[in-house]
């Protein structure tokens, strides 16, 4: 890159980013590439136009309450829980193996 681009490039970010901007790269289908754009330059925009579609993406994409901590929920509703098993195992020196 010549250093006139170069220098043009690195004043358009430093310009950016006094105004709270940031460049990123995100992957996704050709298709969604307008939709991207779009979503990116009305959260950009930083209005309450902005915060409300913020705040529905991220309402969105959170895990609802429910979906959260599945796992341990199922544990806990296991057969098993408050049984007294004994876990412990007999430790062995192993077997002679002949090479």
């Amino acid at each position: 890159m010549a250093d006139a681009q170069r220098r043009a490039v690195e004043n358009n970010r430093r310009r950016l980013r006094e105004q709270g901007l940031d460049r990123f790269e995100v992957r996704g289908l050709e298709s969604d590439k307008a939709l991207l754009r779009a979503v990116a330059k009305r959260l950009a925009r930083n209005d309450e136009a902005g915060a409300r579609l913020r705040a529905d993406i991220e309402a969105r994409m959170s895990p609802s309450p429910d979906q959260r901590g599945g796992v341990l929920r199922a544990l806990r509703r296991s057969p098993l829980v408050g049984a007294d098993l004994d876990l412990a195992r007999e430790t062995t020196a192993g077997r002679d193996i002949n090479l």
